[in-house]
Order: C-alpha cells, then structure tokens, then sequence
C-alpha cells in the first residue's frame, strides 16, 4: 500500500508507527529512507515521546529502531517537562541530524486531557525552542503570532465521526478552514481506502482548496 501512496504526488510526510511491525527488520528502514529520497518526502516517526530525558534519549538513538538515525520528524508529550526537548536536541545532535520536533499540544480522542493550561504551556515551550521545535500536533491554529510553527491536526477523515476506541474524526475543511491548522494527517482515511491513491489525492485536493479558502478570507479583513 505505502509504495502505491507515495508514488503519487499527495503525501508531503509518511507517519510510520515503527514499533507496531510485527516483522521489522532494518531493511524496513532502508526501504523507507529510499523510497523518500525517491518520491521527495519526510518520515515522521509518531513515537510520542514522553518520559524522563535519559530515557527519552536512549529511546531515540539506541535499540531496536534507532529513530535517531532515520526519522526527519518525531513527535514528544511535554508531561515530563523540558528535558524531553532537551534530550531529544542531543539525540539528533549524537547522530549529526537535523530533526524536527513536533509537541503534542492537543488529541483528537474524546476526553483527551491535553487541553487549557498544559496546551498553553505546550506553545510557550515551543516558542522558546523554536530551534528544534517546528510545530504542533493539534486541532487547530495556536500561535498567529508565530507562523513558522507548524499545525498538524490528525483525526482527519471523510466517511466516519470516530470509531469504537473514543478516536474522533473531522474533514479536511474543519481542520483547516474553520479551525485554523496548516496540515491535515490521515491514516485509515487511506490506508484502508478502495482505492489509496486516488483517495490520498481527494485528501489533498481539499486540504489544498480549505488553505486557499482561509488565505482568500484573510485578504478581505
């Protein structure tokens, strides 16, 4: 499926949930390093970082999956505090990358805690580490006055509102155009698609005119 999806135009960034492969060897990682440098995208390796530095630090650069080595993109909780950021800056430093981090600010799940005051902090910690920190995982804009951070809202879906495990789904149009995010992140919406491809495309096509809505409703203010 993923070779058919990102031989088209319409995938900016592969999110990979490496430790879920039941046969992952490090092939898995050659295949997909290739394949981006092939099709001109990012991996984003959705770990969700979120425990002590020293752990985080080992988490990312040693074990099995070495994310350190391969991922463009990761993503971290800020429940542990700043450390988290901290230990990630080093992991990528140890290995000579530049990665990008991406703070979970908000959850599309129902009764996700990540709202009020830890969101706040969220932004505010991300404004200070804007050396690493590229954005957000959240369900909307958060920080107009800082437009180079990123808003990548999941929970993107065209058929279904949510499913049995309390995910909760939008469109491309709520994200973006009512909500004020910048990307939109869609798994099953694809994967489990007829037809991922031409599915992938319909995904862009209205992420890309609910972007150009907003920008046209901007210029009239």
């Amino acid at each position: 499926v993923y070779k058919r999806q990102v031989s088209t135009q319409s995938t900016w960034v592969l999110k990979t949930h490496i430790d879920i492969l039941s046969d992952f060897d490090w092939h898995v990682v050659e295949e997909l390093k290739r394949l981006a440098k092939l099709h001109d995208f990012m991996l984003f390796e959705d770990r969700k970082f979120a425990d002590i530095g020293n752990t985080v630090l080992a988490q990312f650069r040693a074990g099995t999956y070495r994310i350190a080595e391969w991922a463009d993109i990761v993503n971290c909780h800020l429940v542990p505090g700043p450390g988290i950021i901290k230990a990630l800056r080093e992991g990528a430093k140890s290995v000579g990358r530049d990665i990008g981090l991406l703070i979970i600010a908000q959850m599309s799940s129902a009764g996700s805690l990540a709202t009020g005051a830890y969101t706040r902090a969220c932004v505010a910690e991300a404004v200070r580490s804007r050396d690493m920190v590229i954005g957000f995982i959240a369900q909307g804009g958060l920080t107009p006055l800082s437009p180079e951070l990123l808003h990548i809202t999941p929970g993107v879906q065209f058929a279904k509102s949510g499913d049995s495990l309390g995910q909760q789904y939008g469109t491309p149009q709520a994200a973006i155009l009512n909500r004020g995010s910048d990307i939109i992140q869609v798994g099953r919406g694809i994967v489990q698609a007829a037809d991922p491809v031409a599915e992938a495309q319909k995904y862009k096509e209205a992420a890309w005119e609910a972007y150009a809505e907003r920008c046209r409703r901007s210029a009239h203010l």
